[in-house]
This record gives structure tokens, C-alpha cells and sequence, in this order.
């Protein structure tokens, strides 16, 4: 489908490999938090290694699952509880935290994923919602959003549709006026249609679509969805 029936009125967008690719900046982050480990708490570093840390990480999020919404706390439990195994109660939870931080928000943008952002911006209000503990502020982009809703503060996680909801709400905007846009095809268009939202597959890697009824628009990239969004407006929405 190349064309919604009403207009368009606010854009909704996901974060982590939509605008950016995540997995560098997590597995930067991990390495960064090893490297400090190793200078301070070698005990730990040796008993933590980066894929066990990994692992313990998993762990605490299959034993803590009222927390799925909750990233950055399910971090600090696995730094809490790498201490605690090497007999050490009083972990450096804010230093190792505020190390993994920085490095999880030093990403790397997309190339077309700024333009686009300043050009859809312009046209229209935009709100990230993100499941993540990415942070628009230090990543420099907040001042193209005007809002920022993530599962940690919103007490859900997508697919939830009180997530898409609590976006509405911030835009002072119906679902329905929305369209939300995303990689992850559960995630982000199943769990927007379901909240009413219009859905727009951003699907980088070319795959095949499998997973019930079609998004309504589908781009390779921000670029293609904003030059959409010019067209439509273009010729009235």
C-alpha cells in the first residue's frame, strides 16, 4: 500500500535499529564496563567475563519478569549480583551504570536517519517510544521530539497498546490520527495496529513480510518515509 485514506497528523518512532544500529553500542558498552572492572574490581572481571555477564544479565530478566519493561534496573540487579557472587556487598552500582550508559548512547546513526528526522520534524510533531534505555538528550537528537516515551516510565513494554497510548496522550493526538514507524515487526507494527495506530515497516534488511496483515506503508529507510510524507502532503495527505 502506497497511500493512507486520512491525513496524517504526528509521527511516532521507534529508536534502537530504526535510527541507529544497537548492537554496537551494547557490546561497546559491555567492553567498556569489563575494562573498568579489570582496572578496579579485577575479582569480579575474572569471575565476570563478558559472555557471563551476558548470561547473568539473561538470568535476571527470565527470574525478575515484572521488570520487562525496565532495562537500565534489570543492569543494575546483574551489577549487584556480579559483586555479591565474589563476596562483595556494596557494589559500585551508580559508576558502573553511568560507564554503560554513556557507552550505550554513543551510537551511530543511520546516514539517512538525521535528514529525514529534520525534514519529517519540520512537517510534523514526532514521539519516540522506545522499549529501550536510549537517551535522545545525550544522544543529541531531543530537540526534534516533541516527546519521549519509554517502557520504563510508562510501566509497559511494546507491544503493549498502553505504550502507543501514552504517546497519544503526549501529542494530544488519536491513535488513530497517528503513524507509528518501526523495524521490528511484532514490536512496533503489530503492537501499533493493535492500538490503532497506522504502521509503517521500516525494513532495512529487505526481508519478506510474514507476520499477518500487511503494515500500511513499508520504506528501506527514513529517507524513503520522508520523501512519503512530502508527497502526501504534496497532494493534500
Amino acid at each position: 500500500m502506497n497511500s493512507l485514506e486520512s491525513p496524517i497528523r504526528a509521527i511516532t518512532l521507534d529508536l534502537d535499529d530504526t535510527l541507529w544500529p544497537v548492537w554496537p553500542a551494547l557490546v561497546e558498552a559491555e567492553h567498556c564496563v569489563d575494562r573498568w572492572l579489570k582496572a578496579h574490581h579485577p575479582e569480579v572481571a575474572t569471575k565476570w567475563p563478558i559472555e557471563a555477564m551476558r548470561e547473568l544479565r539473561d538470568q535476571v530478566a527470565r527470574e525478575h519478569t515484572h521488570l520487562a519493561h525496565d532495562f537500565s534496573e534489570q543492569r543494575r540487579i546483574t551489577i549487584r549480583q556480579a559483586f555479591a557472587a565474589c563476596g562483595i556487598d556494596d557494589a559500585p552500582v551508580d559508576a558502573l551504570w553511568g560507564i554503560y550508559f554513556a557507552a550505550r548512547n554513543n551510537v551511530e546513526l543511520y546516514p539517512d536517519a538525521l535528514p529525514a528526522l529534520e525534514r519529517i520534524a519540520a512537517k510534523l510533531p514526532i514521539a519516540s517510544i522506545s522499549n529501550g534505555n536510549a537517551d535522545l538528550e545525550v544522544i543529541g537528537l531531543h530537540h526534534l521530539f516533541h516527546a519521549r516515551i519509554n517502557a520504563a516510565g510508562t510501566g509497559v513494554a511494546k507491544p503493549d497498546p498502553k505504550i502507543f497510548f501514552a504517546a497519544a496522550e503526549a501529542l494530544g493526538l488519536p491513535p488513530e490520527t497517528l503513524l507509528h514507524v518501526g523495524d521490528d515487526p511484532l514490536l512496533d507494527v503489530v503492537g501499533a495496529r493493535e492500538a490503532g495506530l497506522r504502521t509503517v515497516w521500516l525494513n532495512r534488511t529487505g526481508e519478506k513480510w510474514s507476520h499477518g496483515p500487511a503494515p500500511d506503508l513499508e520504506f528501506a529507510d527514513m529517507q524513503a518515509l520522508a520523501d512519503w510524507l512530502d508527497a502526501s502532503a504534496a497532494v493534500g495527505g
